[in-house]
């Protein structure tokens, strides 16, 4: 087995295009020099504007193929993607758990795509509260975290995991992303190339997978978001269409 280069495991979605979920993880695994893993919770058809379905695997699919990686490789850091339900998190998140207690665990929550096609089933909302403290750090946009506050699974001080509140969506404070730690709020605002910014299909994954790798690679919370970051600005000027480019 390679010792060059850190296991980091994506448990996300399949998009077609290639702009969001596992493939877009993988792109951003191997930029960084980490050695990315896969595993598949659904299936989409789709392109980078628009969803047209998604068909979910099957759980025991999911977490087996996660029990055979984890078997076989010192998976570090797992970042986990689109799930069905509040129930299907905390079965991935166990199983991790059980085969390797000191991995990292990052959830990107994807409620919703952009184009409005609805992942989360949001009737288990409730039930994600004692779900995510089990989680290193939660990477919401900012109508995801508002949607996770009202629904009172998210507050601070009170013991909830880390969380990055992604700026990108934002009216004031455009592309200020917030970091909540250690009851701790830290600002991470964005460069002075911010205007050429261009939005992209997928960003949020490309951000969550690029902390992950940074985890991976010995960073702390704090380093591994500010790093981050800076992988995502790259990818956001890389070109003007939805699709970017991660080289």
């Amino acid at each position: 087995m390679q010792t060059e280069r850190p296991f980091v495991m994506s448990v996300a979605g399949y998009d077609p295009s290639g702009g969001a979920g596992l493939l877009a993880d993988i792109k951003t695994f191997e930029q960084l020099k980490v050695q990315g893993l896969g595993v598949c919770t659904a299936m989409t058809i789709q392109t980078e504007s628009q969803c047209l379905s998604l068909e979910w695997q099957p759980l025991e699919t999911v977490l087996s193929s996660i029990d055979i990686l984890m078997k076989s490789y010192p998976v570090k850091v797992v970042k986990i993607g689109v799930v069905k339900d509040a129930d299907f998190l905390n079965e991935i998140i166990s199983t991790i758990k059980a085969n390797h207690p000191e991995a990292k665990m990052i959830w990107d929550p994807v409620l919703k795509s952009t184009s409005e096609f609805s992942f989360f089933d949001l009737n288990s909302i409730s039930q994600l509260k004692n779900v995510i403290r089990q989680i290193d750090l939660l990477t919401p946009n900012y109508n995801e975290y508002k949607v996770l506050q009202e629904n009172h699974v998210f507050e601070v001080g009170d013991g909830s995991c880390s969380a990055l509140i992604k700026g990108g969506h934002r009216e004031n404070m455009l592309g200020i992303d917030i970091l909540r730690e250690n009851g701790k709020e830290i600002s991470i605002e964005p460069n002075d190339n911010a205007s050429a910014f261009y939005p992209k299909h997928g960003s949020g994954c490309v951000l969550s997978s690029a902390i992950a790798g940074h985890l991976a690679k010995g960073e702390n919370v704090e380093q591994a978001c500010r790093k981050g970051k800076l992988y995502i600005e790259k990818f956001l000027t890389s070109n003007p269409t939805l699709l970017g480019f991660h080289s």
